[in-house]
């Protein structure tokens, strides 16, 4: 993959979450949502010769964030997202890794609570922030403007949506954040959810039997 932000998506856990490797130019990277594996994750960075710099998450739920206090501890790598609504999440993930049969996993306390309108970096690549709730309540979605490439969590998938039906999920909150939020940036814009394969806004616009414009009225 050519361009100044590159990418590779590793599969983690049972759940089969979507982890992402990001990088720049320089080879400086961070891991988004590292929900397990860690060895999995390192070798990635390894065999690519990356020098791993951050963390980044897009909600607290176990399968995203539950190799988070791991990695930033042996790492000593910072932690940033997800929104602060999500901490509850946080303080409960030793309870629910023992309850998934994951193995166990720390609670943790972000380096830097994100809000809507920031940025975060990449080496030299900046990705902007979108409070995107609805799934979770403190979900963030960063977006690369460059490369017009998204990580969306679960917000979002390829021909359907997240759910809400968890502890303070909202399912008109994340419809606003789908198409008030994200279907604006563009329809050409890609997509990395947090599970299976990638697509584009304006794929989902078109097919998606939860959002599509023609469900809304639009065209």
């Amino acid at each position: 993959m050519s361009g100044a932000l590159q990418f590779s998506i590793v599969p983690v856990t049972a759940f089969q979450q979507n982890c992402s490797l990001l990088w720049d130019a320089h080879g400086q990277a961070a891991l988004v949502d590292p929900g397990g594996d860690v060895p999995r994750l390192l070798a990635e960075v390894d065999r690519r010769a990356l020098t791993l710099t951050k963390i980044l998450l897009t909600h607290a739920h176990l399968d995203h964030c539950a190799a988070t206090a791991q990695l930033s501890r042996e790492r000593r790598l910072p932690v940033e997202g997800p929104g602060r609504e999500d901490q509850f999440w946080i303080e409960a993930l030793p309870a629910a890794a023992a309850q998934y049969g994951f193995p166990p996993a720390q609670s943790f306390e972000p380096d830097r609570w994100l809000v809507d309108g920031d940025t975060v970096s990449v080496g030299e690549e900046t990705l902007e922030v979108l409070h995107c709730p609805g799934h979770t309540p403190g979900h963030v979605v960063f977006f690369h403007r460059p490369t017009r490439i998204a990580w969306v969590g679960d917000v979002l998938f390829a021909g359907s949506v997240g759910r809400s039906d968890f502890p303070r999920g909202d399912a008109q909150a994340l419809i606003r954040s789908i198409r008030e939020r994200l279907f604006p940036l563009g329809d050409d814009v890609r997509f990395v959810p947090g599970h299976g394969p990638m697509s584009s806004f304006g794929a989902e616009r078109r097919t998606n039997p939860f959002v599509a414009d023609r469900l809304f009225g639009a065209t």
